[in-house]
């Protein structure tokens, strides 16, 4: 697991609900005020969207770390981006088997349950190198301190693949191309620091080439230039996504 997050979605029209863009796929166990937890699987998000609220709705999230969607659900992570499907749905026995195994819990034990099935459906010792190698990649991909993101050719050169096989690595492990993983990236980066650092400086340190390439791309996944974004000038929300039904 690569984190655990918890959120309350507020019902108050004038603070829209706001989902970032997000590599990542996730177990959500989502709760309201009345009935039984539901089990759900959101694959990796490629923009923004804005919602509406709903009264009563919390989550607690469960972040698959790169590489361990197959093995723990059964399908690639390219399967999964933009959807939200109940646990259950997912085609194949594995998923299924899970759902059956985490909709007898209470919804306070299912992270405590993945964290103990979870290791023994890791990659076998042959896929164990994919895996190591598509977690450098995303790491070499990703903003961290005082190391702006890679290339998407130098960080194949690095790892000694092409880039035809680090695209399938990540299409089947994150389910983003590499150049698509790092556009988010990059773009929840500028989130992260938007109000330490000046803009010029912000897109130095986030990896792009200068201030109007930042602004044109947090524009494409987010819906709004940053500054819109931060003083709260986001786009109408919408109602809540549709889960997909089998």
């Amino acid at each position: 697991m690569a984190g655990i997050g918890a959120l309350a979605v507020q019902a108050d029209p004038r603070e829209p609900f706001v989902q970032l863009p997000d590599p990542s796929t996730k177990v959500i166990v989502r709760s309201e005020a009345r009935g039984r937890p539901t089990l759900l699987v959101s694959g990796p998000r490629v923009r923004a969207t804005y919602h509406r609220g709903k009264p009563d709705v919390s989550c607690v999230e469960v972040r698959l770390a790169p590489g361990t969607t197959r093995a723990l659900l059964g399908v690639p992570a390219v399967d999964l981006v933009g959807r939200i499907v109940p646990l259950g749905a997912l085609p194949g026995p594995t998923a299924r088997r899970l759902a059956y195994e985490l909709g007898r819990l209470e919804p306070e034990d299912v992270v405590a349950r993945l964290a103990d099935v979870l290791p023994d459906r890791l990659p076998t010792a042959a896929d164990q190198a994919r895996a190591e190698l598509l977690r450098a990649a995303v790491a070499a991909l990703s903003v961290r301190s005082g190391h702006p993101p890679g290339q998407v050719s130098e960080v194949a050169r690095e790892l000694a693949v092409s880039e035809r096989q680090l695209r399938n690595l990540f299409s089947d492990g994150v389910g983003l191309s590499p150049k698509h993983y790092a556009r988010i990236d990059r773009v929840r980066a500028v989130l992260a620091q938007a109000s330490e650092l000046a803009s010029a400086e912000l897109a130095a340190v986030t990896g792009y080439y200068d201030q109007s390439h930042m602004t044109s791309d947090f524009r494409t996944l987010m819906g709004v230039p940053p500054r819109s974004y931060l003083t709260g000038r986001l786009p109408a929300p919408r109602s809540c996504q549709t889960i997909d039904r089998p």
